[in-house]
């Protein structure tokens, strides 16, 4: 535990501008990311007497080690920078509001000369026509199938697009009725325009004008005894108000709205927001967050806002529970033409108080789920801590795991679980060769070396995604029996670091081996710290399994021709086109070469050659391999000669 009194800096050179300021740990971690219109007046407050402070305030700056700060412009500058920074920097001690997954969009791109409709859930484009965001996207395309009967604008992407029109024949979607055809002319560009206005006015809540035309054309063409056709305008009526039965009308005026509820407890906050667009709800979306501060329901508030904001567009109305702190900041950014406010009667004070509903509800249930997971977390890293002999529960443990194809291909995997649980983003992949991928050992013994020399030697304050990587481990974890944990324990004492537990998890019986022990740990199979180091174990194999394919898969089409100076991609594939295998190639003359467009003597001449010599080093291997080559095990004491599979000992 750090005393605030070590770190604090002078008040005087603290400015008095708006800025935003870090709290780092120890190990030069961001852990709490803060703004403030006056900085002075702010930090301040952080070095009262601790026994005054809020129980969070007080154990984030006993945590901390020192303190930054970046000034700015304006307040509306310090919102975005902290939103910024505590998405770069994922700060422990930071609320942070998190989507459990991305959400849907349909999307017109207006933009483009010829509009295209899609789902996507990417950011989109400036001049784009968004609807969403959907719960799900089996529903949006659903909706949109159905769309595209009557308005059939333009969906396939820019290549489809592209091979129909030099083809002069349209896709499927031409052939079937659901694309008006711009790319072979069968519609003019002005004409398909119009017509993705007509597909996102609709959208927007128009629809009553293009039921009853088509009611109209349905009638007109029955008179006439066109059967055919009223059937398919019948067809096209049922498909549009299929499309409006998905979205009851919840606003009788129409409008353009969101509606942010909250529930909150002690621990915890929930927050819900409607998207409701021409007075019907077209996406719903939730989240739920640790509270880490002394955060009251105004900042919370703010908080989700420029979540919400800082990367989207705001519709016409938003309506809260309660005003945000720093209303004119959070106004400003979202745009000055944006209504924020607390409705206070009628139908909207009556679906936002459902949508705080809907946020009690939320935070009841991640409540009841957190709860069990906590506990289940907590107890494991303690049993943990117990069985390896910590001083205490290893909050984070960082898991290796070596993986080859007989020797070919090595690579390692760490993955990073803290407070029980997997921190994707500090995930990392080696690539071993050279002497270092002759065996495991030697394979375990690099890749501990270079992770551990990342903690030795940390890199500049610039580089953060380094500098999280040099963040040190409680507790280091191999997959392998006595052999790996030996090795690792020698990379270890060869850097000189004493302060980082040790231990492996082997695979036959699940018992973990400790550094120089005899006899194994055995956890009881029903222990809550097995079932964590097993799932560590687990996800780094995964890991490891899926580098090592990504890397076989790229060896496997490598070619012989890859790595000649002067023989890039076009004189290859020119190569080919005149001999088809490589085989032909290297049986080919230097004349023959320097026929193919782009390749003179002297090339045709260091190809010759190139393949030759790679010819040769492939039949050296091959006799190699006749003669058997001797694989040593120093678990087992025995060699094994793989071409007689003779067991020698040892």
């Amino acid at each position: 535990m750090a005393d605030p009194a070590t770190y604090r800096p002078a008040t005087g050179t603290i400015p008095t501008r708006p800025g935003v300021y870090r709290f780092r740990d120890e190990h030069g971690r961001v852990i709490y990311v803060g703004k403030a219109k006056n900085l002075r007046q702010r930090l301040v407050n952080y070095f009262q007497d601790l026994a005054v402070l809020h129980e969070r305030t007080r154990r984030m700056v006993t945590t901390a080690a020192s303190i930054e700060w970046t000034v700015v412009g304006t307040e509306v500058e310090a919102l975005t920078l902290e939103y910024t920074w505590i998405k770069e920097f994922d700060p422990r001690f930071n609320v942070k509001f998190r989507d459990d997954k991305s959400y849907p969009y349909l999307v017109i791109t207006m933009g483009e000369t010829v509009p295209r409709v899609h789902i996507t859930r990417r950011p989109r484009a400036k001049g784009d026509r968004i609807f969403g965001p959907y719960p799900q996207v089996g529903a949006i395309r659903e909706t949109l199938d159905l769309m595209l009967r009557v308005f059939p604008i333009r969906s396939c992407t820019a290549g489809v697009y592209r091979r129909a029109e030099r083809s002069g024949r349209p896709c499927l979607l031409g052939f079937i009725g659901k694309c008006a055809a711009p790319c072979v002319g069968d519609i003019s560009e002005d004409e398909h325009r119009k017509l993705a206005e007509q597909f996102a006015d609709f959208m927007a809540g128009n629809t009553s004008t293009y039921i009853r035309r088509i009611e109209r054309q349905m009638k007109a063409a029955a008179a006439a005894m066109d059967f055919e056709t009223a059937a398919s305008l019948r067809d096209d009526l049922r498909a549009l108000e299929k499309v409006m039965e998905k979205n009851s009308v919840v606003l009788s005026d129409a409008t353009d709205a969101d509606l942010i509820g909250f529930a909150q407890d002690e621990l915890e906050a929930s927050v819900q927001v409607f998207h409701v667009r021409g007075g019907r709800i077209r996406g719903q979306r939730g989240w739920t967050a640790e509270i880490l501060d002394d955060s009251a329901a105004p900042d919370l508030i703010e908080r989700a806002l420029t979540t919400l904001y800082s990367d989207g567009i705001a519709p016409k109305e938003v309506l809260v529970p309660v005003l945000p702190t720093n209303r004119a900041q959070v106004q400003e950014l979202m745009g000055a033409r944006v209504d924020l406010r607390v409705p206070q009667r009628g139908e909207k004070k009556d679906l936002l108080l459902t949508v705080g509903e809907n946020a009690t509800e939320a935070l009841r249930l991640h409540r009841l789920k957190r709860t069990g997971d906590l506990t289940a977390r907590t107890k494991a890293l303690e049993d943990l801590g117990e069985a390896l002999d910590l001083a205490e529960p290893p909050l984070r443990i960082e898991c290796f795991d070596i993986s080859h194809s007989s020797g070919t291909n090595v690579v390692g995997s760490q993955v990073v679980f803290e407070d029980g649980l997997p921190k994707k983003s500090e995930y990392r992949r080696y690539s071993v060769s050279g002497e270092a991928a002759r065996d495991d050992t030697a394979s375990m013994y690099d890749v501990i070396s270079r992770r551990l020399k990342h903690h030795l030697d940390p890199p500049e304050k610039s580089d953060e995604d380094k500098r999280r990587f040099a963040y040190p481990p409680s507790l280091l974890l191999v997959d392998g029996g006595p052999p790996q944990v030996a090795a690792a324990q020698r990379a270890m004492d060869d850097l000189g670091i004493t302060d980082i537990a040790l231990a492996g998890i082997a695979k036959r019986l699940e018992e973990i081996w400790l550094p120089g022990d005899e006899h194994p740990v055995i956890l009881p199979r029903t222990s809550e710290a097995l079932f964590l180091v097993q799932r560590l174990r687990d996800e780094a194999h995964r890991f490891a399994i899926a580098y090592h394919r990504s890397k076989r898969g790229r060896a496997m089409q490598a070619s012989a021709l890859d790595g000649i100076p002067g023989l890039g991609p076009a004189r290859r594939r020119a190569l080919l086109d005149r001999f088809v295998t490589v085989s032909a190639i290297r049986e080919a003359s230097e004349e023959q070469l320097a026929e193919v467009d782009g390749i003179g003597p002297a090339l045709a001449a260091q190809i010759a050659l190139a393949l030759r010599s790679d010819q040769g080093s492939a039949a050296a291997s091959d006799e190699n391999a006749e003669a058997g080559t001797v694989i040593e095990d120093a678990a087992l004491g025995v060699a094994v000669d793989t071409a007689t599979g003779e067991i020698i000992d040892r």
